[in-house]
C-alpha cells in the first residue's frame, strides 16, 4: 500500500513533526538571513521566523492547533534555555555588588512605568478594563505575562501576542534607540533591553555583547518578578481611585 500525495500532506499537517521542523527551519532561515544582511535589525531571526511560519500555515491551510502540537515541544525547551542565561551572568557576578542598589531602584520603577503606560494607553483610547488588564503585564517575559493576565482577568491569548510583539519590536529598534540616546555602556544597554524586550531582546544582546547579554538576562528575570509583585498592587490602587 502506497501513500497518495494528499495523504502524505495531511499526515505532515497533523504530525507533531510539522511544528518542530517548521519552527527550527524558519529560525535557521532567520539566522542565515540575519548574517547575510550584515545583522540588519529588520532581519531579526525571531521576526523572520514568525513571518515564515505564519506564511506556511496560511498557504497550506494548516490550523494553529495542528502546528502547536509540535511547536509546544520546542517551547518546552524555553525553560532550560532561560535557566542557561545564568551562565553569562555568573561570569559578570563581580559587577553586581556595586550595581545592586541602582538595579533595585531602576527595575521596580521601570515595571511600574510599563504597567502604568500599558494600562493608561488602553483606557485613554477608550478600551475597556479587560483590555487594559490584558496590556498591563506586557513587559514581563511571555510565560509570566500569560500567567499574570489569567490571574487579573485579561485575555490570555492577546497578552501572549502583545508580549511577543513588544519583544520583537524592542529587539529590532532597541539597540538603535539606545545608541541614538548615547547609551553605550553594556550594563545599561543590557538592563534596558532585558527589562523591555525580555527573552527576544536578551538573545539579541547576547549576540551583540556577552556582557550586555548577561545584564539583559538579569533584568529580564527581575522585571518579571517586579511585574508579578507590582501589577496586583497597581490594579488595587486604580480600583480604589475609581471608587
Amino acid at each position: 500500500m502506497t501513500w497518495q500525495p494528499g495523504e502524505a500532506l495531511e499526515w505532515v499537517r497533523t504530525s507533531p513533526l510539522l511544528g518542530v521542523l517548521l519552527t527550527l527551519g524558519a529560525y535557521r532561515v532567520g539566522l542565515w538571513l540575519h548574517a547575510r544582511s550584515g545583522r540588519h535589525p529588520v532581519t531579526q531571526p525571531v521576526l523572520v521566523a514568525v513571518v515564515l511560519v505564519s506564511t506556511v500555515l496560511l498557504a497550506t491551510g494548516t490550523a494553529y492547533a495542528d502546528y502547536a502540537r509540535g511547536g509546544d515541544l520546542v517551547a518546552f525547551a524555553l525553560a532550560p534555555a532561560t535557566v542557561a542565561l545564568a551562565v553569562p551572568l555568573h561570569r559578570q557576578a563581580h559587577h553586581l555588588r556595586r550595581l545592586l542598589v541602582p538595579l533595585l531602584v531602576a527595575i521596580p520603577l521601570g515595571a511600574v512605568l510599563s504597567i502604568g503606560v500599558g494600562y493608561g494607553v488602553v483606557v485613554a483610547l477608550g478600551g475597556d478594563e479587560t483590555l487594559a488588564r490584558t496590556m498591563a503585564p506586557k513587559a514581563a517575559t511571555t510565560p509570566v505575562s500569560i500567567a499574570l493576565s489569567a490571574d487579573v482577568g485579561g485575555i490570555v491569548a492577546l497578552t501572549a501576542v502583545l508580549t511577543i510583539g513588544v519583544g520583537i519590536v524592542s529587539a529590532v529598534l532597541g539597540p538603535w534607540l539606545l545608541t541614538l540616546a548615547r547609551v553605550r555602556h553594556p550594563h545599561a544597554r543590557g538592563v534596558a533591553m532585558g527589562a523591555v524586550s525580555h527573552g527576544i531582546g536578551t538573545s539579541r544582546s547576547l549576540a551583540d555583547d556577552p556582557e550586555e547579554g548577561a545584564f539583559a538576562g538579569l533584568a529580564m528575570g527581575l522585571t518579571a518578578l517586579a511585574t508579578a509583585v507590582l501589577l496586583p498592587v497597581f490594579l488595587h490602587v486604580v480600583a480604589l481611585i475609581g471608587s
